[in-house]
């Protein structure tokens, strides 16, 4: 039997407050200026409360200045508990923020209204981030209410901006506020993972998004002599591009997918009609790049494959950078914080986790590009970002268990 059974026991008595807490999340939609919003203040004044609650030794509110956003900044939200051990902290990040629902035909019911389904929780922003949140709270709760003193320091880090880039969120942190985090902390962001709990994530591709301009001579379609179709030029370009994918083929069996990838997606409306060539089309393309390579070698390669088209097709394409996030050094696989979640793992649910890289982007990035090594990790349902995004009340459980055996263990 655990140490910690009666902590696990009192967790799972935590069910319907855990419904309750998606509910009233759900219910505060946090998006940021670029995606429509006037921020997060509704969230975070609500989790304010919350965090209040469990009586905090430590509490700040941090204001990223913002004049977009309601009040003029984006609020960021610090809790922490005194343990035995100040400098060995365990500090867990989530996001407040969300996106936006997107086309809503394709959702059951409100988005911002939660829908509980047996096991499963819908609703926009429960599996991302409030995933993070509810467990890390709970997580608290439970160690706290708990007849076992904190070994060590545990705090919980809620901030805004992570979906459109974090500058007023982490970023703003770091810079701001760097005493926060000592050198020999251990750092958890759970906002990835898989479905079995069982990868903890350790390494990040590189991001970059290239934005291609393809400008031609727009004509009347019965003509097309007497232009040069941009759309047919796209479309050379776009078959043209897989070539990066033979160029930058390594395989790194850390990350997964294996591979650096070079995706197209995004393309700007051109032409209104149906019977005009169009002179000017533009698309993006999401590529996301092994550490082994350097980032400017792809956009280099990129330039001199649009080049080609371009003298092929008597065409001018422009190919610029539009963002770009080099990957941070790697949290060693061996690192406290990586072990520390292992043994937790394994003691809640018998599983071995392994370390392991991916290609989406976390603030994790952040922390390790300042020298502090983090670890993402949590037991998703791969719902994120889509219509009916949904989470499992029993992974909420399972990963609050989780997190609390990491507060209480030395």
């Amino acid at each position: 039997m655990s140490q910690f059974e009666d902590v696990y026991s009192k967790i799972e008595s935590y069910r319907p407050e855990i419904i309750e807490m998606q509910r009233e999340l759900t219910s505060r939609p946090a998006l940021s200026p670029e995606n429509g919003g006037s921020g997060e203040h509704d969230k975070a004044e609500y989790v304010k409360k919350q965090l209040l609650r469990l009586k905090p030794d430590l509490f700040s509110e941090i204001h990223a200045p913002d004049k977009r956003a309601a009040k003029g900044y984006r609020p960021n939200l610090v809790a922490a508990w005194s343990g035995g051990q100040e400098k060995k902290a365990v500090w867990v990040l989530s996001h407040l923020d969300i996106v936006p629902p997107g086309d809503l035909s394709l959702w059951a019911g409100d988005p911002y209204q939660v829908r509980v389904e047996g096991d499963t929780i819908i609703g926009r922003g429960v599996e991302d981030n409030q995933h993070g949140i509810v467990i890390s709270y709970f997580a608290v709760k439970a160690a706290l209410a708990s007849s076992q003193a904190l070994p060590r320091k545990v705090g919980l880090i809620l901030v805004a901006d992570e979906e459109t880039g974090s500058k007023y969120g982490l970023e703003y942190l770091l810079r701001e506020k760097r005493e926060l985090f000592a050198k020999h902390a251990l750092i958890i962001v759970p906002d990835a993972g898989n479905e079995e709990g069982t990868m903890i994530e350790v390494a990040e591709k590189s991001t970059l998004w290239l934005k291609f301009t393809i400008t031609g001579a727009q004509c009347h379609a019965s003509t097309p002599e007497k232009g040069k179709n941009s759309l047919s030029g796209a479309a050379h370009l776009i078959v043209e591009l897989e070539n990066l994918k033979k160029r930058f083929g390594l395989r790194n069996p850390m990350f997964s997918p294996q591979e650096s990838t070079f995706e197209p997606t995004k393309i700007e409306a051109n032409v209104p009609n149906v019977n005009t060539i169009p002179g000017k089309d533009v698309f993006y393309a999401d590529c996301r790049i092994l550490p082994d390579y350097v980032v400017d070698e792809i956009v280099e390669e990129a330039r001199l494959i649009g080049e080609k088209v371009a003298k092929e097709l008597d065409l001018e394409i422009e190919v610029a950078a539009v963002h770009r996030q080099d990957s941070a050094p790697p949290t060693p696989v061996d690192s406290p914080v990586v072990s520390s979640l292992t043994r937790a793992i394994h003691e809640v649910t018998g599983q071995t986790a392994r370390p392991m890289g991916i290609g989406g982007g976390t603030v994790a990035a952040f922390f390790r590009e300042a020298g502090l090594p983090a670890a993402v990790w949590s037991t998703i349902s791969p719902t994120a970002h889509q219509p009916n995004e949904h989470c499992s009340i029993k992974n909420l459980i399972t990963d609050t268990k989780i997190m609390a055996t990491v507060f209480l263990s030395e």
